[in-house]
């Protein structure tokens, strides 16, 4: 599936609408450079999972978690020097807890990736600076 995004606003009405499509246990995992819009993707994801609190990148705490009806946990990879760190953050863990896993920068990470993630790629269009082509890709989304 692809997607146009023209704003932050709309990149975070994509991720709403996706997280309708989700179910406990999913993985997504987020390619892109800094400031493509993955945190505003992350906010839709949470607003669609029923999720109340503020989110916010987690790049310094690694993971943030968000209750709602499916929780989800956030992970910003940038940090990790590779997957090893992530075991050793509890990853089997989170993947265990019924929630939505949301990893950006997860090409730091891809050996920890389940076999059935659901990749979102958010990169800048050629047409202008602001728009975001957002593509998801494996899982059911294949």
């Amino acid at each position: 599936m692809q997607f146009l995004s023209h704003s932050a606003q709309e990149t975070e009405s994509i991720g709403e609408a996706l997280a309708k499509e989700l179910r406990p246990g999913d993985v997504l995992a987020f390619t892109g450079s800094l400031g493509m819009g993955k945190t505003a993707f992350t906010r839709g994801l949470a607003r669609g999972l029923g999720c109340r609190s503020r989110v916010t990148s987690p790049t310094f705490t690694i993971v943030n978690e968000y209750e709602g009806k499916t929780p989800l946990f956030h992970f910003d990879m940038y940090r990790l020097g590779s997957s090893d760190e992530l075991f050793d953050i509890g990853w089997d863990d989170y993947l265990a807890r019924g929630g939505v896993c949301a990893v950006e920068w997860s090409e730091r990470v891809s050996d920890a990736l389940p076999e059935d993630t659901i990749y979102v790629d958010i990169a800048r269009t050629d047409e202008h600076e602001d728009w975001r082509t957002i593509t998801v890709t494996g899982g059911r989304f294949a």
